[in-house]
């Protein structure tokens, strides 16, 4: 079993620890207690996207009784400190991380300024986060920005909101793995942000060195011909694809109004993971009907449009 080390960090009172304790317990934490240090490990099953058959029944409607191509990690959450004081023990916990996670809060300008300001530098100067294969050999820095409290983006607005516009600049400014948006109360996109954790670690170097080996891929740079194209869905939830067009700022393709929507929003800078099921039950319903009397064979296919519903748990 591969064992994922996945390191949260960010500003204090940004919700990390809720956001593991979600997670882990499916229960949203009622008291805030500042954290120090705390550790977290659970089992989690994704399906293996090279040897899934996407046009499959099972792969198409996400069943979880199938076991067929699951592939089961080790999942260690590191639970971390984001006040001052704690500046010189929490690069303690950063040895040998596969991926970390840097929290902002939506509803929090300064906690998102911090991202670029003091998170990252933190990371360059105590981790090894440059020798990580997502970096040496793509560029890639392994961090996932996941942006909390998506829940109180639907109350009244204020002047301290994070744009998605000021998301998608950053994400493509850091060269980081993406970006999730997730609420720890509502448990909204939870588990979507650590799947994209996992996919980001162990599928993505997969999936680039299979394109690289590809006859199709391109002779000068080994990169499929429709990268950079827009992706599909990457989970039940409203997903987006960066562009790597390095002259522009991407757009975000049907976006959201985050006022009237509390689907989770997933931005990538890398190429879409297939679609993956957790540990946790959960099931995706795609509907069609089968072809009118007199039509022809094919028409319907044409202009059918396949439908998702997203399903979340409230506490």
């Amino acid at each position: 079993m591969r064992s994922v080390k996945c390191v949260v960090i960010g500003d204090g009172a940004v919700g990390k620890t809720s956001l593991l304790i979600s997670y882990t317990t499916n229960s949203f934490p009622s008291d805030y207690v500042p954290t120090v240090f705390d550790n977290y490990t659970t089992t989690v099953s994704l399906r293996d996207p090279s040897r899934s058959d996407p046009s499959s029944t099972e792969a198409l409607s996400g069943s979880s009784h199938s076991h067929e191509h699951l592939r089961v990690f080790k999942l260690n959450l590191w639970d971390t400190a984001g006040q001052e004081e704690y500046d010189r023990l929490r690069p303690l916990s950063y040895p040998q991380t596969d991926i970390f996670l840097i929290c902002f809060a939506l509803t929090e300008r300064n906690s998102f300024r911090n991202v670029a300001d003091k998170w990252i530098p933190e990371l360059r100067a105590n981790s090894n986060i440059e020798s990580n294969e997502l970096y040496a050999k793509y560029g890639t820095l392994p961090v996932l920005l996941v942006g909390t409290k998506a829940d109180l983006l639907m109350e009244e607005e204020n002047n301290e909101r994070v744009s998605e516009e000021e998301i998608r600049a950053l994400v493509k400014s850091l060269g980081v793995v993406g970006y999730a948006e997730c609420s720890a109360r509502t448990q909204d996109g939870v588990r979507e942000v650590f799947e994209r954790a996992i996919d980001a670690v162990v599928f993505e170097p997969e999936r680039r060195a299979a394109a690289a080996a590809s006859p199709s891929s391109s002779p000068d740079t080994g990169a499929p011909p429709n990268e950079g194209s827009a992706a599909t869905p990457v989970t039940s939830g409203q997903s987006f694809a960066m562009s790597t067009d390095k002259d522009t700022v991407p757009k975000l393709a049907q976006a959201p109004s985050r006022k009237s929507t509390a689907t989770s929003n997933i931005i990538t800078n890398a190429q879409p993971p297939a679609k993956t099921h957790h540990k946790h039950k959960h099931h995706d319903r795609s509907s069609g009907s089968a072809p009118q009397k007199g039509e022809r064979p094919g028409a319907q296919a044409k202009g059918k449009k396949s439908k998702k519903k997203d399903s979340c748990v409230i506490v």
